[in-house]
């Protein structure tokens, strides 16, 4: 890793274009390299015909991507008040809080990996799994991916955050990267030739669990290779529980969980009001969302590459840096969500016939329409994600909650059962488009008026959740 000057010339000297694009796309390429490595699981999974085993991976996607808000609970927490800290020269503080955020990443991962060993037939009930012929195949792929394998899996994504929050996306989605690769290339290899037939799930549970622990051995190396050179820090001690430090981290990540973890409910509950209408639209649903979170991960990327050089500028006080961060960042990704957009809506049937490979299949016709309306909704939650981002960068703890329980959570749970009420199956749908249009406009309004208040004259940041 480069020195300390190097990441100043990075955050506050480069083009700001040369900058956004330096630090994003590199965390662009590995959210998209994320979501193919996702769809190859749906994509092999496919290929057996089967809509039951199509379902099981469905309904333990909420259950996996929980990992995910424990480490962004950590990862970008810890993320932003490592690069403020660094913005203000405090390397102490940097020491502090990437202390504090790995042990806290650990422990909580290790006691979700054993709820779910403990409680795993009521959990994938909760998730949608009650049907007999989806329920086996389910607790197979999660207690091999979760409970086995969720610690790899937590701590990989967790420390991408924090090498990232240093300026070096580059590693930090090689890591990424790594482990999508490794998952696509060995879910044929375990699921068609070392296990017998049958046993696909198994197979595409277990290239998951070894392709992510890979992941985190990368990590451990490029971290233990340059950690003379790093701010970062890892050895527990009482200094890390330093107040400020842990109110920090706590108000720029619970965000950042929460939004995973009501993404992961709203999930479940859409699997389960989809369940009343059969396994038919519940594999069509899975693919549909599946798909559409290609623009998501885009926007994801997007965001938690600009995040370090946002919160470095705002310590800093070079406001008009951190403003042009937000706005063109936040442009780019809107503009990349159209795009995909319009794919969706004109080659749904073509995209979602990629993982269901029966063309007669019931599921098709389920899953293109699904698709066409979930997509309706990329450009207003592109906007919405980048301004949560925006907040957690700054430390604004009380905006990005607001709008992280807002976007996934008080609306979109409450709508899906008022519209299945008035338009069943397509209604419970089209929820999600619905928010992310309400979580926008809500997002702008908080957004507009905080931007124009920091100019390069503005106020003094602080680390204090607002």
């Amino acid at each position: 890793m480069d020195r300390l000057p190097s990441k100043q010339d990075i955050f506050e000297h480069h083009p700001i274009i040369q900058t956004i694009i330096r630090l994003a796309v590199p965390t662009v390429i590995g959210q998209i390299i994320l979501v193919i490595y996702n769809m190859a699981d749906t994509f092999f999974i496919g290929l057996t015909g089967s809509d039951a085993k199509l379902t099981a991976a469905t309904v333990c996607m909420p259950a996996f991507m929980f990992l995910s808000a424990i480490s962004n609970l950590f990862g970008i927490g810890g993320s932003s008040v490592i690069s403020r800290a660094l913005g203000s020269g405090d390397r102490e503080r940097v020491r502090r809080a990437s202390a504090f955020a790995t042990w806290g990443c650990l422990l909580l991962t290790l006691c979700y990996s054993f709820f779910t060993l403990v409680c795993s037939d009521f959990f994938i009930d909760l998730l949608g799994g009650q049907a007999s012929q989806v329920h086996g195949f389910a607790k197979n792929y999660l207690m091999i991916t979760v409970t086995i394998g969720g610690l790899a899996t937590a701590m990989s994504t967790f420390f991408s955050h924090l090498i990232r929050s240093e300026g070096h996306a580059m590693q930090a989605s090689a890591g990424i990267m790594l482990g999508g690769i490794l998952n696509i290339a060995l879910d044929p290899l375990f699921m068609f030739v070392i296990l017998a037939p049958g046993q696909e799930i198994i197979g595409a549970a277990v290239a998951t669990a070894l392709s992510n622990l890979c992941a985190f051995i990368y990590f451990f190396f490029i971290l233990f290779r340059y950690r003379a050179k790093s701010s970062l820090y890892f050895r527990p001690s009482k200094a890390m529980m330093e107040k400020s430090v842990i109110a920090g981290i706590l108000s720029a990540g619970l965000p950042a969980c929460l939004m995973t973890l009501f993404e992961n409910i709203s999930y479940a509950v859409l699997d389960n009001l989809m369940a009343a209408y059969g396994i038919a639209c519940q594999a069509g649903l899975g693919v549909a969302k599946k798909i559409n979170m290609l623009a998501h991960c885009i926007v994801r990327g997007m965001s938690q590459g600009v995040l370090p050089l946002i919160g470095y500028n705002y310590a800093a006080k070079k406001f008009r840096r951190m403003r042009q961060s937000i706005v063109y960042s936040g442009a780019m990704s809107v503009v990349l969500a159209l795009l995909c957009m319009a794919g969706c809506l004109l080659f749904n049937r073509q995209l979602v016939s990629i993982f269901i490979q029966d063309s007669n299949a019931d599921s098709i016709e389920h899953g293109a329409r699904f698709l066409r309306i979930l997509c309706l909704g990329g450009p207003f939650s592109a906007c919405a994600y980048a301004i949560i981002s925006f907040f957690q960068a700054t430390g604004k703890g009380m905006r990005s909650f607001l709008l992280a329980i807002l976007r996934k959570g008080l609306l979109d749970i409450p709508m899906m059962f008022l519209l299945n009420q008035w338009i069943p199956i397509n209604g419970i749908v089209m929820a999600t488009p619905i928010t992310d249009v309400i979580c926008c406009v809500v997002a702008l309004v908080l957004f507009i008026p905080f931007l124009k208040r920091h100019n390069e004259t503005g106020p003094k940041p602080i680390d204090a959740a607002s």
